[in-house]
């Protein structure tokens, strides 16, 4: 292969010209944090034609140059849009030559990720549901699944999994996914319909022979009887991701399909809950597999305790502090008053 030498920042790098594999197609799994996707990937990742790392995120900052609203920066992120739009008319097919760049410059990225003859690189970012329709217009090579899971599971899973919180309410930290995220999904499942494969976690640890043999049609691979067993096998490259991965992920059961019960049972949660189903309503829960009066009655069957009330009153009261005055930001501002000539208005 050939060597090259390139310079970065005053380093000198020495690499060597890469093979790509110009056949490879991207995968997407497109859910809401805490629905399987984790299990999904693992399982997709144990055939031999799907290469994968535990969570990209890379397409986030590329397709928000386009995007003036969602970005906070240094830099001024809405006048670096427009100038980026700008310089796009000077293109001979203006936006379009720009995306089209993007476009291969990630293949190229996927390529040099995934070993040499797979036929797809597997991006499972939760995330990716803030840029649903930009994704799927750009790959029109790509694959994409939607997975859905029962929305009590996925809150309680919300409140149980991550940080120093685990128990506490802290709903107000997973807003985006909850409402933007959801409604983002559920738009671009009906416009591109006919492009996707839908699933659902529920089936998928239920009956997994019948939707991974589907899935699989989908995909164009035949399916490995062993691939049942040894997904626990599969170790994701990476840092990111569900920190549970490696130990939550062994075997395919349906012993966590009522473990929400255990999470939502007192009268704030369960009203919250209550609450949250019936904004999504039941024609978007029914495009998602879900029947809106059987979810609301299981809510009401979960015998319901005050544990956690006085907690969740006070957490909630800071979760409308910490979505309206950003207090990350806040903090971040703070940290760096000592030395007040680096501190910017973000735009």
């Amino acid at each position: 292969m050939k060597k090259y030498s390139y310079s970065c920042l005053g380093n000198i790098y020495q690499t060597e010209e890469f093979n790509l594999n110009s056949n490879l197609k991207p995968l997407f799994i497109f859910s809401l944090p805490r629905s399987g996707s984790t299990l999904l990937q693992r399982i997709l990742a144990s055939h031999d034609q799907i290469a994968t790392v535990a969570e990209p995120w890379i397409l986030l900052p590329y397709l928000y140059t386009l995007k003036q609203k969602g970005v906070y920066a240094e830099y001024g992120h809405n006048i670096m849009t427009k100038a980026i739009q700008d310089f796009c008319t000077n293109l001979p097919n203006q936006q379009d030559d720009y995306l089209t760049e993007v476009h291969d410059f990630i293949i190229k990225l996927y390529a040099k990720a995934a070993p040499k003859n797979t036929t797809y690189f597997l991006d499972k970012t939760p995330r990716y549901h803030l840029i649903v329709e930009e994704i799927i217009n750009l790959f029109p090579e790509a694959k994409f699944i939607f997975l859905w899971r029962n929305p009590l599971a996925i809150i309680a899973s919300m409140i149980e999994s991550f940080g120093r919180s685990k128990g506490k309410w802290n709903l107000y930290g997973w807003k985006i996914d909850l409402f933007v995220g959801l409604t983002n999904l559920l738009t671009a499942h009906e416009k591109f319909s006919t492009q996707i494969y839908s699933l659902r976690y529920e089936n998928l640890v239920s009956q997994p022979d019948i939707e991974l043999s589907k899935l699989f049609s989908y995909l164009d691979l035949e399916i490995n009887p062993e691939l049942f067993s040894n997904f626990n096998q599969v170790q994701l490259k990476g840092k990111m991701g569900d920190p549970l991965r490696e130990t939550q992920y062994q075997s395919l059961r349906c012993d966590s399909l009522e473990k929400w019960k255990q999470t939502l049972s007192n009268p704030i949660r369960k009203l919250w809950c209550r609450n949250y189903l019936n904004w999504i309503g039941k024609e978007k829960l029914l495009m998602m597999g879900y029947d809106l009066q059987n979810l609301l009655e299981e809510v009401d069957t979960v015998p319901t305790n005050l544990d956690m009330i006085a907690s969740d009153l006070l957490r909630m009261s800071y979760g409308m502090a910490y979505s309206v005055l950003e207090i990350q930001s806040f903090k971040h501002k703070i940290k760096s008053f000592p030395c007040w000539y680096q501190m910017f208005a973000n735009t």
